[in-house]
């Protein structure tokens, strides 16, 4: 397994894999579409590149050449040095395999090395699968929120932090 930074020109691969990932996540969770209104919304090019001028990094992970999964996360993000995992999804077929853990302790020693104090994320409160991943990785629920993202539908989240 292999995981690198992405160029703003390779951005279509975290577009692909989440259009690839997103409807099997959600099906159970969000309708259609909201799922349909999200990606369109979150994962439009102009919306990646915008966060990667901003300083968000997004990570690739491949295995055996083939594009399983992405991170971005975004360093700084809250006071007293907190980076922030944005974004992680690894294609249906490639979950289970490791991937997931990899991506997330690349992203903390990353935030470790730039001398944050902790990693925060936000899943949905129905992402049951998601939420054991995340406490099994060593994340602690600080809060829930719910987050206004227009067209008349909401993130229903938690928001999870992972001391660093």
């Amino acid at each position: 397994m292999q995981i690198r930074s992405l160029q703003k020109e390779e951005l279509t691969k975290v577009q692909s894999i989440a259009h690839r990932t997103w409807p099997s996540t959600f099906k159970t969770i969000l309708s259609p579409e909201q799922i349909e209104y999200m990606l369109n919304w979150m994962y439009s090019l102009k919306m990646l590149e915008s966060q990667l001028e901003k300083g968000h990094t997004f990570l690739l992970t491949e295995e055996n050449g083939i594009e399983i999964g992405f991170a971005g996360y975004e360093l700084n993000y809250s006071e007293g040095s907190k980076a922030k995992l944005h974004k992680i999804y690894l294609l249906p077929e490639a979950q289970g395999n490791g991937a997931g853990k990899a991506l997330i302790l690349e992203v903390a020693d990353q935030a470790r090395k730039a001398d944050q104090k902790s990693l925060l994320l936000n899943v949905n409160k129905y992402n049951q699968k998601a939420i054991n991943f995340y406490l099994k990785m060593g994340f602690q629920e600080i809060y829930k929120e719910v987050i206004d993202i227009g067209n008349g539908y909401v993130m229903d989240d938690v928001v999870m932090e992972l001391k660093l």
